[in-house]
């Protein structure tokens, strides 16, 4: 029976392979593998965000002080499950996977990433799921191509589409999460990697359509940034100042990052010790500053609405980023993109309260883009992302301060993949 199946799917990959006749379009066959890895997309990240729900919802019941005990078993069980069943791996990975590994990436990692995540991004970790959701649809992405036979750039496609499956079906924004696919990938490598910007887009959009579909999506923005008025040149001006502050702010969170990199590394510990510890030092910080707790794909809203004073959202900014650190360097799995623009929303709101003349929605959403450019190194997609995620209609000066964090990174960036220049197969 097994023999039969594998002739039925090689006679059925062979009909696939045969050129489309009397087809005078750019309209081909391609396109439908490219829309099934987008459905098959949407499809995964529906089903995790519903199961990540769940889990919050069990998860968030323990407030107060049992937020502690709380995220302190959540990490170690998480660790355990890495310990068992292997190491997922982190962002810097799935870069190196896609420049140096022919474009692969190993689907045997999505049990580890995928149980580990829940635990925690569920439990209260402040990385979100941004990184588990792309390594589950890029190796879905791999495990198609190698279905249908494909090979070189065209698996690498396959790959970055399945990526931007992902990234787009949380942030809801099909064009932000084809780019961020390519430029996360380091902006020297974004035109050798053009050819995938079709299957990417493909992919995006109809990963959306069946993610909006699962979790009702809507569309426009989900963060309630105040209404931007403009005021003339000077605005362009300030939205650099503003993306000089933020990227500042990057520079701070980068190498404080590492130094607890160095601290959790300082003795070696099994990676449920780790975690436990970081459980424990991440639920102190929740416990203290709730809104500090989570990924911020909520939080951010309430940091808007909400009028804190300068010394609490000075308190706010300093402790985001110590839970973000903590997250990162003690094994805790997920993304820190949403994160980040919690951070520089914190940012732009501190600049208001110290100048409250000006324009705040243009300091919070200059922030927001400058900083999450720094760490990451991604100014076009941030642009069109930040603007998707708040409504932003004025592109300009979210390039403007983009560029202006991008260009004012540290020279050895956060993602570590993103430096290395091996020759790749």
């Amino acid at each position: 029976m097994k023999l039969k199946s594998r002739r039925k799917l090689v006679n059925y990959v062979n009909i696939l392979d045969q050129p489309v006749r009397f087809n005078p379009f750019l309209f081909s066959r391609a396109f439908f593998l490219w829309a099934l890895l987008g459905i098959m997309g949407g499809l995964i990240a529906g089903i995790y965000w519903i199961v990540l729900e769940i889990v919050i919802g069990i998860l968030g019941q323990f407030e107060g002080w049992l937020v502690i005990p709380t995220m302190a078993f959540s990490g170690f069980l998480a660790g355990l499950i890495i310990h068992f069943i292997g190491d997922p791996g982190e962002i810097s990975l799935i870069v190196n996977n896609i420049r140096f590994n022919k474009g692969k990436l190993d689907p045997k990692r999505n049990p580890s990433m995928i149980l580990s995540s829940l635990l925690c991004v569920g439990s209260g970790g402040s990385l979100g799921p941004e990184a588990p959701l792309v390594q589950v649809t890029g190796s879905t992405g791999t495990w198609l191509g190698k279905v249908f036979r494909l090979k070189g750039e065209e698996l690498r496609s396959m790959s970055i589409a399945g990526m931007a499956a992902g990234f787009t079906a949380l942030f809801g924004a099909p064009l932000g999460g084809s780019l961020f696919a390519l430029e996360i990938l380091h902006h020297k490598h974004i035109v050798q990697y053009y050819k995938a910007i079709t299957p990417a887009l493909v992919s995006s959009l109809f990963s959306y359509m069946v993610f909006a579909i699962i979790i009702s999506l809507g569309l426009g923005a989900i963060w309630e940034v105040p209404v931007y008025e403009y005021e003339g040149l000077f605005d362009f001006g300030l939205a650099v100042l503003y993306g000089i502050i933020a990227a500042a702010i990057g520079w701070y969170f980068i190498y404080f990052t590492r130094g607890f990199k160095k601290l959790f590394e300082w003795k070696p510990l099994p990676i449920y010790l780790k975690m436990l510890i970081g459980g424990i030092l991440l639920g102190c910080i929740s416990f203290v500053f709730p809104i500090t707790r989570y990924f911020s794909h909520h939080e951010v809203n309430e940091l808007l609405n909400t009028p804190f004073t300068l010394s609490m959202l000075l308190a706010i900014l300093f402790f985001k980023i110590t839970a973000i650190s903590i997250t990162v360097t003690s094994g805790w799995r997920g993304g820190f993109i949403i994160p980040m623009f919690f951070v520089g929303a914190t940012l732009g709101l501190i600049i208001n309260e110290l100048f409250p003349d000006i324009n705040a929605s243009l300091a919070i959403i200059c922030c927001m883009a400058a900083i999450n450019s720094t760490v990451t190194r991604t100014p076009m997609s941030t642009t069109i992302l930040i603007a998707t995620l708040t409504g932003f209609t004025y592109l300009i000066p979210i390039l403007f301060a983009s560029l202006t964090g991008y260009f004012l990174a540290p020279k050895i960036p956060f993602i570590k993949s993103q430096l290395k220049e091996e020759k790749e197969e």
